[in-house]
């Protein structure tokens, strides 16, 4: 296992600030995202349930982390919160939901996350902030990038229904997304 794919002890957790409270009940904007593997993807436009992981960006192999990464409250934590998505994924497609992943880095670079990690459902580029913007995401700026702030939002035909908000510890996001659609 990497340093990437497991959290260092003593990350600090982000705090509740707001930055989602206007999320619950609203219209997903028609807009199409590119994505990992087929076509480019129109979240306003799914039937029924769907996940949307939000998150800042994930790490590469023999790459340094952005500046201050592990200080910067819930930065680290993509690449473990990406695993347990997947490692939960047939619990989660059994429970109804089709699952996304989301961040502003590019397609190129989400396909190489989405091959090494395995992962069994597409990652979505808003690279251009346009779904960001469109909904108000919460974001952060490391190194000259705007990256989400992590959110997960549980969409049902098109209306965002429950929002995870903020995620902490990300390993245990999936687990908690699944627990609710349980319910």
């Amino acid at each position: 296992m990497s340093h990437l794919e497991r959290l260092p002890e003593g990350l600090v957790a982000p705090p509740d600030d707001g930055a989602c409270d206007h999320l619950p009940g609203l219209r997903l904007p028609v807009l199409t995202l590119p994505a990992t593997e087929g076509p480019p993807v129109d979240l306003s436009t799914l039937a029924g349930l769907t996940v949307l992981y939000a998150y800042p960006r994930t790490g590469q192999p023999e790459q340094p982390l952005p500046t201050d990464w592990d200080l910067i409250p819930g930065a680290r934590g993509c690449t473990p919160q990406s695993c347990a998505f997947r490692d939960h994924h047939v619990e989660l497609r059994d429970a109804g939901a089709r699952v996304f992943g989301l961040s502003t880095q590019d397609t190129e670079y989400q396909v190489e996350a989405a091959g090494r990690l395995h992962l069994p459902f597409p990652l979505l580029s808003d690279v251009d902030l346009r779904l960001t913007h469109a909904l108000k995401l919460p974001t952060f700026t490391v190194d000259g990038l705007t990256l989400l702030k992590r959110v997960t939002l549980i969409v049902r035909d098109g209306v965002i229904e429950k929002v995870f908000y903020p995620v902490f510890p990300p390993d245990q996001n999936a687990a908690q997304v699944l627990a609710w659609l349980l319910k």
